[in-house]
């Protein structure tokens, strides 16, 4: 994280300016940017423990997976896809008992919904790179500005996949308390926010994307987004991502 004394995430003037956001909901403070993405040494920092129990939802071909199995050697790791080529992808990438992929997408409901894979290639990319064609932008809500933002990405038509709320999924396999959500769900944080109250409730840290352009059909931007989570505080911005603390859980726990 940035080591700045100045009006940055976690600096006791943004802890002032966050009492006052959540006093008064009705005026929104952007959070100041920092940037890059969140790395291994800070989330190592973050958890303080090396089993922590981690939900990557929107996991593709578990390249972020990797960096939680470097960082925690006893972490436990549920992994969410609902593309089946980046699912053959992490499969193939990924065999270690620490991890468990379930093949569905994380909403606010149960059952069967509409996913749109995305398709096409990124002008870096060839076609022996990614031969089943570009799976990272996929989503369970139809693409909108996307369309014009990244004009080679196309989508095809929807497909039913499976969804689960993360609150059903939780009660099912019996999880209690996570210390880390990484999500990457392309439009639908509202969505997984909507059907996992209970969930993030009882989650230490909760690290999302976002974006304040509707790139998919009724995406919420930031603004909305942290209006769903009045329990949890904000660590750092970033340009893509924002992490999340609990205000529940403030004295680490091993």
């Amino acid at each position: 994280m940035s080591k700045d004394s100045g009006l940055r995430a976690g600096s006791l003037l943004w802890q002032t300016l966050q009492t006052v956001f959540r006093r008064r909901r009705k005026e929104f403070i952007e959070p100041p940017l920092v940037a890059g993405a969140l790395d291994a040494d800070t989330l190592r920092e973050l958890l303080g423990k090396p089993n922590p129990v981690i939900l990557e939802i929107g996991c593709n071909d578990g390249e972020h997976t990797r960096m939680f199995m470097q960082c925690f050697a006893e972490a436990r790791i549920y992994a969410f896809e609902p593309d089946v080529r980046a699912r053959a992808r992490f499969e193939s990438n990924i065999q270690d008992k620490r991890v468990q992929l379930f093949a569905t997408a994380v909403g606010a409901n149960d059952g069967i919904t509409t996913f749109y894979p995305s398709n096409g290639l990124p002008p870096n990319k060839s076609a022996a790179n990614m031969p089943g064609g570009w799976d990272l932008s996929g989503s369970i809500r139809a693409p909108k500005e996307h369309l014009d933002m990244h004009p080679w990405c196309r989508f095809d038509a929807g497909i039913d996949v499976a969804v689960t709320r993360l609150d059903s999924w939780r009660r099912q396999q019996a999880v209690g308390t996570v210390d880390f959500i990484w999500a990457d769900v392309q439009g639908a944080e509202g969505d997984l926010i909507k059907g996992g109250r209970e969930t993030l409730a009882n989650t230490r840290y909760f690290y999302t994307e976002y974006n304040n352009r509707e790139l998919y059909e009724g995406q919420l931007g930031l603004r909305e987004l942290l209006s769903l989570l009045p329990d949890f505080d904000v660590v750092e911005r970033y340009p893509h991502d924002v992490l999340l603390r609990n205000r529940r859980y403030t004295v680490r726990t091993r």
